[in-house]
């Protein structure tokens, strides 16, 4: 009985249980949880994102590190005239050193170094006693001479009026005629003696041959002149130069002795001495013959110098306008790739490297000119490097040649 009343007891004390059905959650806190998975979903998806832009730049950097990164430029095109630079050696357009023509001794000099003088201006006088005394000398010889001219002029008209008379031989006749013949040369050769003594005193003044500047002075007052008449080395009085157009003489290599025109060549003048500036010259002349030594044409430009400021003597870069016979390019030195006895240079064509072959013009320093082997749109590689094989993949850097604007 007590188990079965414990039962009982039991069985009266568990609570029954009622299954009810879920309440349902209100609208707020949907939207709540609907906001906490959009903002789980965007986290997740960015950090996605990101992971796969990681990996392509990854591979991007692998790329770009497993191909060289080179510099290049583009050629330029050379001007329809090219400009070639060569030394000059700058001289008067006339120069001239003034001898004595007469002996004796230096009484006065006028002018000294860097006088401008006219053509005929005195420039010094030369005390000539000697040559003084000849002269009269001379005269007096002529003097003598004449009269015995007119005596025998005298005596052939006699012996001519009593010939026609037959007063006298023809032997006497002719005897009259030859004495007045043989008075009559010795007249003119001492006449040819006073000339001769007169223009001797005529050089004891020493004139200006042409408009110029006095160079020199080589003598002073009292030194003994000597004309070169005997074995004694002549004086050199001055020297004289006509600077108001000058001389600029230029040896021009053969290469391009082909394009040099007298009267139609441009010329540019540079000196160191005025930075900058340029001075116009024309090519007037040239020798018509290439120096077997040099392998150079002589050739002659003229210089106006009209106010004196460029000085003979000087040294001078001489600008020669050439114009250019082919299309080439140029490209700066640092291109060129030396591989046993071929010149060549590294481009770029699409993204892959290729080595080409060129053939080079004129060196010009830090550009060299390129007449065959490019064309105008190719990229050149600048500093390529010596492991540079064709075909290889290469990433480009655009690069300047030099005098570009930037």
């Amino acid at each position: 009985m007590t188990q079965i009343e414990s039962r009982e007891q039991t069985e009266t004390t568990v609570p029954t249980c009622s299954i009810e059905p879920l309440r349902r959650v209100p609208g707020p806190r949907w939207v709540l949880v609907a906001l906490v998975l959009f903002a789980v979903s965007g986290i997740l998806a960015i950090e996605m994102r990101s992971r796969v832009k990681a990996a392509a730049t990854l591979r991007t950097v692998t790329a770009q590190m497993a191909a060289p990164s080179v510099s290049v430029v583009t050629p330029k095109l050379s001007a329809p005239a090219e400009e070639v630079i060569l030394p000059g050696n700058i001289q008067p357009f006339i120069s001239s050193p003034i001898y004595a023509r007469t002996d004796g001794y230096l009484k006065k000099w006028y002018f000294d170094i860097g006088a401008r003088v006219k053509e005929g201006d005195l420039l010094a006088v030369i005390q000539t006693p000697e040559v003084d005394e000849q002269l009269a000398q001379a005269r007096s010889t002529l003097a003598t001479a004449q009269a015995n001219l007119q005596l025998a002029q005298i005596t052939k008209d006699r012996y001519d009026a009593m010939l026609k008379k037959h007063a006298v031989a023809q032997q006497d006749a002719d005897n009259a005629e030859g004495s007045y013949t043989a008075n009559k040369a010795i007249v003119d050769a001492d006449t040819a003696s006073v000339r001769h003594y007169e223009a001797l005193v005529s050089f004891e003044k020493v004139y200006a041959p042409f408009n110029g500047v006095i160079t020199a002075r080589n003598t002073d007052i009292g030194d003994l002149i000597n004309s070169g008449s005997n074995t004694a080395p002549r004086t050199d009085l001055f020297d004289i130069s006509q600077d108001r157009t000058l001389r600029v003489y230029v040896n021009v290599p053969e290469e391009y002795s082909q394009d040099i025109k007298p009267g139609q060549t441009a010329a540019d003048i540079t000196l160191a001495e005025f930075t900058g500036k340029r001075f116009p010259g024309r090519v007037v002349r040239t020798s018509e013959a290439i120096n077997a030594t040099t392998r150079t044409l002589l050739t002659e430009i003229d210089l106006d110098n009209p106010g004196g400021t460029l000085l003979s003597g000087s040294y001078a870069e001489v600008h020669l306008k050439i114009p250019s016979r082919n299309s080439t390019f140029l490209l700066p030195v640092s291109a060129l790739i030396f591989r046993g006895d071929k010149l060549q240079v590294g481009v770029v064509r699409n993204g892959s490297a290729a080595v080409a072959d060129v053939t080079p013009g004129h060196d010009f320093g830090e550009e060299i000119e390129v007449v065959a082997g490019l064309q105008a749109n190719d990229q050149v590689i600048v500093n390529p490097p010596d492991s540079l094989v064709s075909g290889e993949k290469v990433n480009v850097v655009q690069a300047a040649l030099p005098g570009d604007s930037r």
